[in-house]
């Protein structure tokens, strides 16, 4: 996938930003404030719906401008140019997709493919577990087709169930939701575990060159759950009666997380910040290297301020 094309207009402090990225590697180069990580902002807003800085009506943008406007175009392995649109208030937004509206922001995730590395980056690796589930599923959603759905159908299953577990709902209605959330879920349990283990080998290799000393040697899933004890379906009802007086539900992937497993240090604790960095970088240059292969194109890389702290 390469970008030949990035137009940008009420972005902070730009009126508009004009780009023709060349086909290997743009440096954005100036002074501390010109704008530079904006930009790399802007293009991430593209290719997940958010910036990696907070919500857009949160300084994105410009004062005094009703939208950010983004347009980028590139092409992919197989020669087929492709265009994308973006119109964001803060509050709503309107997309289009090779010169057609798009209903959900999906859409154009799913189309354009970015990986960011950014100063809060290490946050994958010393902050909490939303960050790396986001992180594998991510990747999921790239590449394996009926991930998405999937994921969906759990996600609307949990929303039921706690919805019950708030209004103190009957057994009967919990079981049919508890079934739906144990089938999903188990789904996107393997999914995550299978690419785990894809990723792993490739995240070592770029760990041994950039961060040697940390020893890193294993990705391990925490499902959510006892999974080695208990299938989904029992952990949910053996939590029925506490996630009644709490209101939510405890188990399950929604709940999970992943570990890096380092044989230079006792843990994460002990990672500096520069070595987190480089975990963090690792992971992701990683990732993109697995979506190279199972997807046949390489995503877009962004670096945003790499020395600082390395």
């Amino acid at each position: 996938m390469r970008l030949t094309r990035l137009d940008i207009g009420g972005l902070r402090r730009f009126d508009a930003v004009s780009l023709a990225p060349g086909p290997s590697l743009n440096l954005l180069t100036g002074a501390n404030g010109a704008g530079k990580t904006s930009v790399l902002e802007a293009m991430h807003l593209m290719a997940y719906g958010r910036s990696f800085r907070g919500r857009v009506r949160d300084g994105l943008i410009r004062q005094g401008a009703p939208a950010i406007e983004i347009f980028v175009e590139w092409e992919e392995a197989s020669g087929r140019t492709r265009k994308a649109g973006l119109r964001h208030t803060g509050q709503a937004w309107q997309g289009r997709l090779d010169g057609a509206d798009v209903a959900h922001l999906g859409e154009l995730c799913a189309a354009l493919t970015v990986v960011t590395f950014e100063p809060g980056s290490h946050d994958l690796v010393t902050g909490g577990a939303e960050n790396r589930r986001r992180l594998i599923d991510w990747g999921l959603f790239h590449v394996e087709q009926e991930f998405l759905a999937v994921w969906r159908r759990y996600a609307r299953a949990l929303k039921q169930r706690n919805a019950l577990l708030k209004s103190g709902g009957r057994a009967e209605e919990l079981d049919v939701w508890e079934r739906e959330l144990s089938e999903s879920g188990e789904a996107i349990t393997r999914s995550r575990e299978a690419y785990l283990g894809q990723w792993m080998p490739r995240f070592a290799g770029e760990a041994a060159d950039l961060a040697p000393s940390l020893g890193i040697d294993r990705l391990e899933l925490q499902p959510g759950w006892r999974r080695d004890e208990l299938s989904l379906a029992d952990a949910l009802l053996l939590a029925r009666s506490r996630d009644l007086a709490t209101g939510f539900t405890s188990v399950g992937p929604h709940r999970a997380d992943w570990r890096i497993g380092y044989a230079g240090i006792p843990g994460r604790e002990a990672l500096s910040r520069g070595q987190a960095k480089l975990t963090a970088l690792s992971l992701l240059l990683s990732q993109a290297r697995l979506h190279a292969e199972l997807a046949g194109d390489w995503p877009v890389i962004a670096l945003d301020d790499l020395a600082s702290e390395l």
